[in-house]
């Protein structure tokens, strides 16, 4: 459980800087961001396209480290780790477009991330059906395809998988852009309770005001650098 009052990262950017070079154009899409994120608490990073906030996200994803500086995950930098371990253990990512597996069953695809951590299948699903539950779908869902759900209800599953990797990371790429006002407003409430309640921290790359306007913390970016 989180201690109220004591300060603690679990993210820490330092002077984060990132090139996109090739061999027409130079493009320096980060230029120097700072910032820490806590657990506890929901982040909403903001901007308009191109100024850099997906870049961002995806560093804090391990997806690649920064040209210059550096991104800590529980004091360890990203740079000194081999990523697709980092990816498997210390963080998870939700995306827009939830990409579930199409020939799993949402249990099947919950199941995933634990079965690759060498959990045993019967504790998986039952772990599953926890999950599932956890993110306010009923257990019908369990034995569906992907492509027989809504897209509220999948983006619920994908969001049900990153649990179970059992990390207390959370990011999420504009995780309400594919969806309706009311399921964004419940998947928000989900991701809210997920910070509150179990001491995630989550961190939401988005364009919805008013998804920042709720966040704990709104962070905006413009040309590569905090607003």
């Amino acid at each position: 459980m989180i201690k109220r009052g004591i300060a603690m990262s679990v993210i820490e950017l330092h002077d984060v800087k990132y090139v996109y070079q090739s061999k027409y154009q130079r493009v320096e899409a980060l230029r120097g961001i700072s910032y820490n994120f806590q657990p506890g608490k929901v982040y909403a990073i903001m901007g308009s396209s191109g100024c850099g906030k997906t870049t961002l996200l995806s560093l804090m994803a391990g997806l690649d480290v920064p040209t210059e500086g550096k991104v800590l995950c529980e004091g360890i930098s990203t740079g000194d780790i081999d990523l697709e371990k980092y990816r498997r253990e210390r963080v998870a990512v939700i995306y827009q477009d939830f990409r579930l597996f199409p020939l799993l069953t949402a249990a099947e695809n919950v199941m995933y991330p634990m079965e690759m951590r060498g959990m045993k299948p019967a504790a998986a699903k039952k772990r599953a059906a926890e999950l599932i539950r956890k993110v306010g779908l009923p257990e019908t869902v369990l034995d569906r395809f992907p492509a027989m759900l809504s897209g509220g209800e999948q983006q619920r599953v994908a969001i049900a998988r990153a649990l179970g990797m059992d990390t207390k990371v959370l990011l999420a790429d504009e995780p309400t852009g594919n969806l309706d006002s009311k399921n964004s407003e419940y998947l928000f409430s989900v991701l809210e309770s997920l910070a509150h309640d179990d001491g995630y921290c989550v961190i939401i790359v988005t364009h919805d005001e008013a998804l920042g306007k709720r966040a704990d913390e709104a962070i905006r970016i413009h040309d590569g650098m905090l607003a």
